[in-house]
């Protein structure tokens, strides 16, 4: 069974940084994929980056493109979602995903998913 728990959300004001951690529980991710969605208030839930847990191919969606990073650290089954300049639009809850094979920006593909975490980015 495959567990995902995310952290590191929080207030940040625009401009500023913060880390968001995924940490796997289950079986080897060696085969898996992951992916950050987010969804604010409202909203349906959209895509923000994915990677491949082998050879660690990445994916983002345009609106984050140049500010937020996706990686992986394989040691600890922890993904990461690294996210600068950010802006009061990224304000959201922020979820991991797992699915099996390669990566995907449709939240249908993910079989797996985490609790979430807030990020809230003030103006």
């Amino acid at each position: 069974q495959v567990q995902l728990v995310e952290s590191g959300g929080g207030l940040v004001q625009a401009g500023g940084s913060l880390r968001l951690s995924c940490t796997a529980s289950g079986p080897a991710f060696s085969n898996y994929a992951m992916g950050w969605f987010r969804q604010a208030p409202a909203k349906e839930r959209e895509f923000v980056a994915a990677i491949n847990w082998m050879g660690g191919s990445t994916d983002y969606a345009d609106s984050v493109k140049g500010r937020l990073t996706i990686s992986r650290d394989s040691a600890k089954n922890t993904v990461y979602l690294q996210m600068h300049s950010l802006k009061p639009e990224d304000t959201a809850v922020y979820y991991c995903a797992a699915k099996w094979g390669v990566r995907s920006t449709s939240t249908h593909a993910y079989n797996y998913w985490g609790k979430g975490t807030q990020v809230a980015v003030s103006s």
